[in-house]
């Protein structure tokens, strides 16, 4: 063993010669840079138990030409309560043993194989019964719950969950395939979640406590996080994670989960390379901030881009970028950064195009502002259920936001400014599909005037309760985008694009 850990004795790794100087609280609680950042939690203080207590019984050996044991920590793994307290033994014997700011110096790797290393002696000089599975198993959770994020670790792992939902500390659900389940995943108590908490959000340079209950932050490789902690959150607190796959979607992938047919993916990238003006509408979990990653891949590299977001989650593949990222108050209730104020100062910046994550307040105005001049191409989300509803809800948040302006005037600013509206949903089976394809014509007295390009209508479901539907075209054979696409070149695919759609139209209507 490396001579680096100084806490630990030359007998008995489980006991320390002298009370060590570093305690629990000494350990980082962020992540930085590449350094793994060790953490000890509640379980450092927890009173050791006699070793009579910490046999284990071994499982059953398996049968021949049993499937393979399931991953840790996923929905079918259970977990004994004896398995919890060995653990909570083990690792209070770790931390009087190892040296955290050494620890801390050292890469990923290196530290697991010396974290491992002292595990395995802990358990040997402890005479702990466990069986092979078991012992890596328990490996992997210290060596999570150190370096980094416990028993969410696994379900991160995992390229298949979309969502994480953690209702306190021994209830966490998933979402595989757009359904929620349960899984076995559990902390040791509130406070080890809290400690997991806190370590993300202080990632970003943001905090979560009784002062402050609720915050927004991400996971280094884009995730979105909630937290909100007691006691807003009564049953402890609650974690949310967005997840993003590893493997970034695209147009072509959503062709082939049937989100969209290949000519309508044909008329989105179109959409997005004749810098028409975009606004993304659906509901929680339709996949719209998706989308909006996949569209900006058809934005050329020479172009500006500038995004505002609430916590930083776009994705975008282009070279000259600047990511801006609102910014909560302080305990004092001051320095507090707002969307608008983001959206308002990028215009300062020369950009080419503006992107909202989303858009949800006043800062609706300036973004259709923008639009209005010179921007072209902007893009944006919001909460909606239809395209119809999508323009209300501008509406209604530019009112709120105290402009004292008549209806008719907001209503023609938002037909000059909108030139799509693309339409996200969640079906009931889980299954996400663009369901609206529909421009903005203009004004007609004071309503606005849209046209659906393409539509997704439901025929049922078979017998696995799947909903079957198509896509289909509306028959418009020239869009009011069509001079954009025109501009870039673009009308001869559109053309091809429009007349494949109204042929299959055709022939689904003969059959």
């Amino acid at each position: 063993m490396s001579g680096m850990f100084g806490k630990r004795s030359q007998t008995d790794p489980a006991t320390p010669a002298s009370k060590p100087s570093e305690g629990p609280a000494a350990a980082p609680s962020a992540a930085s840079g590449s350094a793994p950042q060790p953490q000890a939690d509640a379980a450092a203080s927890e009173p050791r138990q006699p070793a009579a207590r910490l046999a284990v019984e071994p499982p059953l050996p398996a049968r021949p030409g049993s499937p393979p044991r399931p991953v840790a920590n996923g929905p079918a793994v259970r977990r004994s309560e004896n398995f919890y307290d060995v653990k909570s033994t083990v690792f209070a014997a770790l931390i009087d043993t190892i040296d955290l700011s050494q620890l801390a110096r050292l890469d990923t790797e290196s530290a697991r194989e010396e974290i491992r290393d002292i595990v395995n002696d802990i358990i040997a000089l402890k005479n702990i019964v466990m069986s092979i599975a078991e012992q890596e198993d328990l490996l992997e959770d210290i060596c999570n719950d150190i370096l980094g994020l416990g028993p969410l670790e696994p379900l991160l792992a995992r390229d298949d969950i979309a969502d994480i939902m953690v209702n306190g500390a021994h209830r966490t659900y998933i979402e595989v395939a757009g359904k929620v389940q349960q899984t076995n995943v559990r902390f040791r108590d509130n406070g080890q979640l809290m400690n997991i908490c806190q370590r993300i959000v202080s990632q970003i340079g943001r905090r979560v406590d009784e002062s402050s209950p609720i915050c927004d932050a991400r996971l280094p490789d884009g995730s979105r996080v909630n937290v909100i902690a007691p006691p807003l959150s009564i049953d402890g607190p609650t974690l949310t994670i967005r997840k993003f796959k590893r493997d970034k979607l695209t147009l072509d992938q959503f062709v082939k989960f049937g989100t969209i047919t290949p000519e309508g993916g044909t008329i989105l990238q179109i959409i997005a390379r004749s810098r028409c003006n975009v606004l993304i509408s659906g509901g929680t979990g339709s996949g719209k901030t998706t989308l909006l990653n996949c569209l900006t891949r058809y934005i050329e590299n020479d172009e500006r881009i500038i995004t505002c977001e609430d916590a930083a989650e776009l994705q975008l593949q282009q070279p000259h970028v600047v990511r801006l990222e609102t910014r909560p108050p302080n305990i004092e209730g001051e320095g507090e950064i707002t969307m608008r104020d983001l959206v308002r100062n990028c215009l300062r910046m020369r950009p080419e195009r503006i992107i909202v994550g989303e858009v949800r307040g006043p800062e609706a105005f300036d973004l259709l502002q923008a639009m209005n001049t010179g921007h072209d191409g902007s893009m944006g989300t919001l909460h909606a259920n239809s395209p119809r509803e999508a323009l209300s809800r501008l509406e209604s948040m530019i009112t709120m936001g105290g402009f004292t302006l008549p209806s008719k005037t907001i209503r023609e600013m938002i037909a000059n400014s909108i030139d799509v509206i693309i339409q996200a949903s969640r079906l009931r089976d889980g299954s996400r599909r663009i369901t609206h394809i529909t421009e903005v014509i203009g004004m007609e007295g004071e309503v606005i005037i849209t046209q659906d390009v393409m539509l997704y209508e439901m025929a049922g479901e078979d017998a696995n309760g799947r909903i079957i539907g198509r896509h289909r075209s509306t028959g418009i054979g020239r869009p009011r985008f069509w001079e954009r696409a025109r501009y870039y070149n673009e009308e001869q695919r559109l053309a091809t694009a429009l007349d494949d759609s109204n042929r299959e139209e055709l022939a689904g209507s003969v059959a």
